[in-house]
């Protein structure tokens, strides 16, 4: 199958690499975005995610003609949709509206042949979904059935698993796992994807596909728990996690995680609540993980209230209002502007809604500060805040935080749920 032309709906953190290393294999690729802003930036060969490399590959894509943005999907040969799906209530449900109002925004310029690929994280059966949706708008086409291989249009599932700050790498050197409805879809998938993808393209149906993506994050969520849970139970105990995780990982069979303030991201922080809302009664330990990972931002805050009362303690002459707090990242991992799921922003900001005094951030990786996005929170740099404040709470270890000498933190309350400064 020949593609001359790729539509990408959605330009965010998988849509727009994506994008660009389609066109960097001379493939004429139409981003669509819902933000007047994003086409803009990338219609200009810029970027608006900080991600290594991206910026060169995206003007070269851009002044070579290979690349373009607009609100609107234009005909192509694939489709592949890269939007968010968050979920909603206090359930979980997965929220699958984006991906719905995708398929709007396509079906209009769809034609026999074409290859709609759903890159997105969803619940199993999302594929089959988007060829009723579909399907009840352009009752000329025949969609795909699971199973039967005739159809005018050809649908797959091909999960994204690559690591924020190394996307570039991993999206041409990581496997692939393809799952069509039917083998007509994988088959066509799979050839899409080989015009950049070094690794395998391993083809499976559309169901084990989204699984698949589904169990991964699931896998690396309950490890994470089991790490947070260790340093909760450990603070009760005066044991040094740090320190016992170190000693136990000499276990020639043990891998224990580090812990930290919780889970964020667009994946692991979401995926496992898919499969807890389509089976409920079985995902017991799934679950079990997302609760104990979502009540790390909790305990971190009870920790800098302890801490800020044992500082009051210390200094009687001094009031709430004069105590200031510095909270060292917000991002949802190391070394990036992601602030999804976020559990380092959702702590920062609570403890600025909640403290009279001032609450400082310290953000290296983020240049515009919209206020009302943050709250209270004053943002400064490492100097300035490290200068002003008397407890420092570590919810990042950005490379920046671990150059910080220990013996500028003397005298000051230190709240670390990374262990850089404290093991």
């Amino acid at each position: 199958m020949t593609f001359e032309k790729v539509t990408v709906i959605g330009l965010g953190y998988i849509g727009l690499p994506t994008a660009a290393m389609f066109a960097s294999r001379k493939i004429k690729v139409h981003g669509v975005d819902v933000s007047q802003h994003v086409v803009d930036t990338v219609n200009q060969g810029k970027v608006h995610i900080v991600e290594p490399e991206l910026d060169m590959i995206v003007q070269a894509a851009v002044v070579g003609g290979y690349l373009k943005a607009s609100l609107t999907a234009e005909p192509s040969d694939a489709f592949l949709i890269a939007v968010p799906t968050p979920f909603k209530g206090d359930n979980h449900e997965p929220d699958l509206s984006y991906i719905e109002s995708s398929c709007a925004t396509i079906a209009p310029v769809l034609k026999k042949g074409d290859l709609i690929i759903l890159e997105s994280t969803s619940p199993v059966g999302t594929a089959e979904m988007i060829s009723e949706w579909i399907g009840k708008l352009r009752s000329d086409l025949k969609m795909p059935k699971m199973g039967q291989e005739e159809s005018d249009i050809l649908i797959a599932y091909c999960p994204e698993r690559v690591l924020p700050g190394h996307i570039l790498r991993e999206l041409v050197e990581n496997d692939r796992v393809i799952g069509g409805i039917n083998s007509r879809s994988s088959l066509a998938a799979s050839e899409l994807y080989k015009t950049f993808v070094m690794g395998e393209c391993i083809v499976t149906n559309a169901r084990t596909a989204e699984m698949v993506k589904l169990t991964e994050n699931s896998f690396r969520d309950v490890n994470i728990a089991f790490a947070n849970e260790l340093s909760i139970i450990c603070d009760k105990l005066g044991i040094s996690v740090w320190e016992l995780i170190r000693l136990a990982n000499r276990h020639p069979r043990v891998n224990i995680l580090q812990p930290g303030p919780g889970v964020g991201g667009h994946c692991i922080a979401v995926d496992p609540w898919f499969i807890v809302s389509q089976s409920p009664k079985e995902a017991k330990l799934i679950r079990t993980a997302r609760e104990v990972n979502d009540g790390k931002p909790s305990w971190v805050i009870d920790k800098v209230k302890v801490a800020l009362a044992d500082f009051l303690q210390e200094n009687p002459g001094k009031s709430v209002r004069d105590v200031s707090i510095a909270c060292f990242g917000l991002a949802f991992k190391p070394d990036i502007d992601d602030l999804r799921e976020s559990p380092a922003l959702h702590i920062a900001k609570e403890i600025s809604s909640v403290h009279a005094g001032k609450t400082f951030a310290v953000e290296p990786n983020i240049t515009d500060f919209a206020a009302k996005a943050y709250g209270k929170l004053e943002f400064q740099g490492v100097e300035q805040a490290l200068d002003k404040a008397d407890i420092v709470v570590l919810l990042v270890d950005h490379k920046e935080f671990k150059k910080i000498p220990v013996d500028l933190l003397k005298g000051k309350k230190v709240v670390d749920t990374r262990g850089i400064w404290t093991q």
